[in-house]
């Protein structure tokens, strides 16, 4: 008899197929409804709203497994926030990637603020994978030209650490947006904040992998990284 990961104990659907559709979810540009028809083609009667369950739950649980098997992000950091519609109205997602591209973090916040950057910078820090930057480039908004030194201020970034803020430098993070935009823009906005945190964290996590940021798994390689999902929630390959 296979024994279930306790992650999916009481669930009544198949492990694989639980994780199949919340990659689908994450992954592509598709709607809640898409995946349920997905689902039907290959025999599975479950409802849109479960599926939005499943992403709830298990797509912060993917970005927090994943994060130990990520390569280490260089010191060149690049820092901009995007808009993002939570029921109504503008919140801000505040995303870091180093100079290559790779993923540093991400902090979803209801105010643009320098309060929100420190907060993006102190969670960053917080995982061993992210050096402390040398650089940090921005665009010319006010709140980095205080958030930076406040953070200086009160250790969380080295004091020589440097601030460039020069627009054209972030055009890469600019890029990088509009892989996390797409999935947003699918779905039409979200209806509430946590939600909306928690189904990011996937897409983050999702995008990480797609960028060739996990140790020993190519950004191209499809199945890999299939199957290095499946192991991160304890599937048999």
């Amino acid at each position: 008899m296979i024994t279930r990961p306790a992650i999916f104990k009481w669930r009544q659907t198949e492990p694989g197929l639980i994780l199949c559709a919340v990659r689908w979810y994450l992954r592509y540009s598709l709607s809640l409804r898409d995946v349920e028809e997905l689902l039907e083609e290959r025999g599975l009667d479950v409802d849109h709203t479960t599926v939005w369950r499943w992403v709830q739950y298990y797509g912060p649980e993917l970005e927090q497994r994943l994060r130990r098997h990520l390569k280490p992000t260089n010191k060149s950091w690049r820092v901009d926030e995007t808009y993002v519609r939570v029921k109504g109205r503008w919140c801000y997602l505040y995303r870091a990637i180093d100079s290559r591209g790779a993923t540093i973090d991400f902090l979803l916040s209801a105010f643009r603020d320098a309060d929100a950057a420190k907060r993006l910078f102190r969670k960053a820090l917080s995982d061993r994978s992210h050096p402390q930057p040398r650089v940090i480039n921005t665009d010319l908004a006010p709140i980095y030209s205080c958030a930076i030194p406040d953070s200086k201020k009160e250790g969380t970034l080295r004091n020589r650490c440097r601030h460039r803020p020069v627009q054209y430098l972030n055009n890469i993070l600019e890029q990088d947006h509009r892989a996390i935009k797409r999935r947003v823009n699918a779905k039409q906005g979200f209806r509430e904040f946590q939600a909306a945190r928690r189904t990011i964290q996937g897409y983050e996590a999702i995008h990480m992998i797609r960028k060739g940021q996990v140790r020993w798994v190519a950004g191209d390689d499809l199945l890999r990284q299939i199957q290095f999902i499946d192991n991160l929630f304890e599937l048999a390959a």
